[in-house]
């Protein structure tokens, strides 16, 4: 039998950070979850991949969170940022939306990729509550320990004392609200850019514009949110 395969390990300021949560008995248990189902099945995102979000994302430089919640779980989409699919692969829904509110709030143009790594490397941690995910199975991995996890990373950068500004996007996202503490942040609520609701209340939202005016005005710089 083939060894379990463990995760790549946080390399990054979150180290410290998130250090303790990775040798709880919930996380050691997790490993093995998702260690078996790669040996059963076809999981996403691949085992480099898992921590994309912190590995691209510090801490330190963290401005914006974005929550999402699974990883895409079809072939070649997932690359361990929330919304994200590497260049190539075809533009999902739900991001096709978010393109079309970022070109009406702030004129960006429509962007030919999906990949959102940029945003990543500017400050902005995109984030799914849930980091892996069995092939063509949506939320197979919820409930196995992910979520403990991820809300460790959500109070952590609620600790943080510069000012962040937090994107809910979705019921499963502002469940999260609670968790958020410091009044110094920004907290930005709409409903899911999946085309069921975007139509509902997240088109004409303007969360690209209103987190740049929460970071101006709280003496940070603001994102370029240009792909």
């Amino acid at each position: 039998m083939m060894p379990l395969r463990i995760f790549v390990p946080v390399k990054t300021d979150w180290n410290p950070v998130l250090k303790a949560e990775l040798s709880k008995p919930y996380f050691v248990e997790l490993q093995k979850f998702v260690a078996e189902e790669r040996r059963r099945h076809r999981v996403y995102p691949a085992d480099a991949d898992v921590f994309a979000a912190l590995h691209t994302t510090s801490y330190a430089d963290t401005k914006v969170l974005i929550l999402g919640q699974d990883p895409y779980h079809g072939d070649g989409q997932a690359h361990g940022l929330a919304f994200s699919v590497q260049h190539g692969v075809v533009i999902p829904p739900s991001l096709r939306n978010i393109y079309s509110e970022l070109r009406d709030d702030l004129g960006v143009d429509t962007p030919s990729h999906g990949c959102l790594t940029s945003w990543a490397q500017r400050g902005v941690l995109l984030l799914n509550t849930t980091l892996t995910v069995r092939a063509g199975q949506a939320g197979s991995h919820q409930g196995k320990g992910w979520e403990q996890f991820t809300d460790e990373v959500i109070r952590a950068v609620a600790l943080n004392p510069d000012p962040v500004v937090f994107i809910l996007w979705g019921a499963s996202a502002r469940r999260k609200r609670a968790l958020i503490t410091g009044t110094h942040h920004s907290v930005l609520e709409a409903p899911h850019p999946s085309p069921l609701s975007a139509h509902n209340g997240f088109f004409g939202s303007k969360p690209f514009s209103q987190a740049n005016a929460a970071l101006v005005a709280a003496g940070r710089e603001p994102i370029d949110w240009s792909l």
